[in-house]
């Protein structure tokens, strides 16, 4: 079982500034190497306070300098929102300075506000995306290459800081698009899923459409497919604690559904108001739902959780909100001390008997 910190890079007020939340998500990139995870994850997003990492491949040829080991994953590049031509080269660059360290992950994007302000019709996003899909692995794995889309052109061209990587990065692919998913299964990229803030049903059912996709495109889920895990967690014998976490992931909820729903508020064209929404979960309902509470009770409901998904990879939410960030590296400190080691021990308990 690998296990990754999936860092957002958020800002829920003016009391953080954004020097101050880039500081943490990369003091968050060497605590979590220092604790064992496989891998860090950056997200990318523009334009307001949900996120502020808007080029996550920059994220991963800084933070590869900071880090030895870990891996570094894009969670996710927008690729409507790029050239392919400068997204293959950067991979390219990315790659080698961080020595073959990159986990590429590529989306297609959902925030209209992003998509207006870079000239992207959103309605064109998915078709954009399958003409990278193309693209990707001939920029990568061809010494010329060329492309003649709907959407992207690219005349013969040579990418010229290949990838360390043979053939090339994995690739990995988050999406709620059935039609994507098998797209993704059918040409063995890697899944990226979540169940958000819900608790074994919502589980349930995720494996459930996951083995559908697998078994529609002719493969077995648990043989052919890898796939992570987005997850909220945290560990700890104080409530307030645990409850500070839990207001910051729910914080992070409202503000996605908010630029999803295209319902978003500000005052001042930039911080997005957080509005209660009718999706809200009490924190009673999310203790129950999420692996919350004692090293115990976490290492418990990650290995019930691992049970009915069984991924071959879980990413823990770390940085969320405005949560305190010295408590957030004792966490991820402790991760890597007691629960980690716990649930790998458990899993290979299990393989074995």
């Amino acid at each position: 079982m690998e296990f990754g910190v999936f860092i957002l890079a958020q800002q829920r007020g003016y009391h953080q500034t954004s020097q101050q939340v880039i500081k943490n998500s990369v003091e968050q990139t060497v605590a979590a190497e220092q604790a064992g995870f496989n891998t860090a994850w950056y997200a990318e997003h523009h334009f307001n306070n949900y996120s502020l990492s808007p080029s996550p491949l920059m994220m991963v040829a800084h933070c590869a300098a900071k880090t030895q080991r870990i891996r570094l994953g894009t969670a996710v590049c927008i690729l409507p929102l790029y050239h392919p031509a400068r997204f293959l080269a950067e991979v390219g660059f990315v790659d080698t300075v961080s020595d073959g360290r990159l986990e590429l992950g590529i989306g297609s994007g959902y925030q209209e506000f992003e998509f207006e302000r870079f000239g992207v019709n959103i309605a064109d996003s998915g078709k954009i995306y399958n003409e990278f899909l193309d693209i990707i692995p001939q920029g990568l794995t061809q010494k010329i290459f060329e492309y003649d889309g709907q959407f992207l052109k690219v005349p013969p061209s040579s990418i010229a800081v290949r990838c360390v990587q043979e053939p090339m990065p994995p690739i990995w692919v988050t999406s709620g698009n059935p039609v994507t998913l098998a797209r993704a299964v059918r040409e063995n990229h890697h899944l990226f899923v979540t169940s958000l803030l819900n608790g074994n049903e919502a589980i349930a059912n995720l494996r459930e459409r996951l083995e559908k996709t697998a078994s529609d495109e002719g493969k077995d889920l648990d043989k052919d497919v890898k796939f992570g895990f987005l997850r909220c967690g945290y560990a700890s014998d104080n409530q307030a604690e645990i409850d500070a976490y839990l207001d910051n992931a729910r914080f992070q909820r409202r503000i996605s559904e908010s630029l999803k729903y295209r319902r978003a508020q500000s005052e001042d064209g930039y911080m997005v108001k957080e509005v209660p929404s009718e999706t809200d979960l009490s924190f009673e309902q999310l203790r129950k739902n999420l692996p919350v509470g004692s090293v115990n009770q976490v290492i418990d409901k990650l290995l019930e959780e691992i049970s009915i998904l069984k991924p071959k990879h879980i990413a823990l939410q770390t940085q969320l909100g405005d949560f305190d960030q010295k408590t957030m590296l004792k966490q991820i400190e402790l991760w890597g001390d007691k629960i980690i080691p716990a649930v790998r021990k458990e899993l290979q308990v299990e393989v074995t008997a």
